[in-house]
């Protein structure tokens, strides 16, 4: 298959995962908590149903492809073509009633993401990208995805999750970048990093990422010319601690500041 064919493909997962989450929005459906160290970890039977509607397809249409998701775990991990999954990217929004939330579908190859899609079905937004470029469909129409030029800290807009998913020594870290920065805004998960490919955000700080919090977003970020890296500068594949940011004079300030 071609990239186009793929990029397909991408579509009809997004859709069928949406068809299965849209019914339980601002519902009130049932929350179990899965308990990890980080603290409430929820997840919903919408999280569930769409990750194993998206499963089901890859299987019958890519038996010999890996898939990695978040809710039912590794399947061919080593496969030269995998899909990594997050059906809901932000649950805590979603059982919220927020619209902050999204649906992550990424196509790697040898481990390395080469398209990725967030997909907010309430708002029916689609972000894509695969590395060389990115684009947005959605109510407003359909257009190229590009990150806008900043020069300094001082002139960016920051966003993070919430700096109390950080340990202490991260935290104090994010905080020496978050005093020197223009404006830092909590919230969005998945949206964050797609605003900043539009152009809206600077610099987008996160840690305690999983792969399948990432890798969708990784092609659509540097498709639209920005750049993404773990703290450290290393690749952002496997998540952890993450920086995004659209210009890479901030992306070199922020790791700075982070570093000390």
């Amino acid at each position: 298959m071609t990239a186009i064919d793929f990029a397909v493909f991408v579509d009809t997962l997004a859709t069928i995962s949406g068809e299965a989450i849209l019914p339980y929005f601002r519902t009130s459906l049932g929350v179990e908590d899965k308990g990890s160290a980080a603290g409430f970890d929820p997840v919903t039977v919408a999280d569930r149903g769409a990750e194993t509607a998206m499963r089901n397809l890859i299987k019958r249409n890519f038996p010999e492809h890996g898939i990695i998701g978040e809710e039912y775990g590794n399947e061919r991990a080593d496969a030269e073509y995998g899909w990594v999954l997050d059906p809901i990217d932000g649950t805590k929004s979603f059982i919220a009633g927020m619209p902050a939330w999204g649906s992550l579908i990424a196509l790697t190859r040898n481990g390395n993401p080469v398209y990725g899609m967030m997909h907010q079905p309430f708002i029916g937004e689609r972000f894509t990208g695969d590395g060389g470029a990115a684009h947005y469909r959605g109510p407003a129409g359909k257009r190229a995805l590009m990150v806008r030029p900043c020069a300094r800290l001082s002139d960016a807009m920051l966003f993070t999750t919430s700096p109390l998913l950080m340990n202490a020594d991260d935290r104090a870290a994010f905080g020496r970048v978050e005093k020197d920065v223009k404006l830092s805004r909590y919230g969005g998960d998945c949206y964050a990093y797609c605003m900043l490919a539009a152009g809206h955000i600077d610099l987008v700080i996160e840690t305690g990422l999983n792969a399948f919090d990432i890798m969708a977003l990784i092609p659509i970020v540097e498709g639209a010319g920005g750049i993404i890296t773990s703290w450290e500068g290393g690749s952002p594949n496997q998540g952890g601690r993450i920086v995004a940011a659209g210009d890479k004079r901030v992306h070199e300030a922020a790791l700075k500041a982070l570093a000390g």
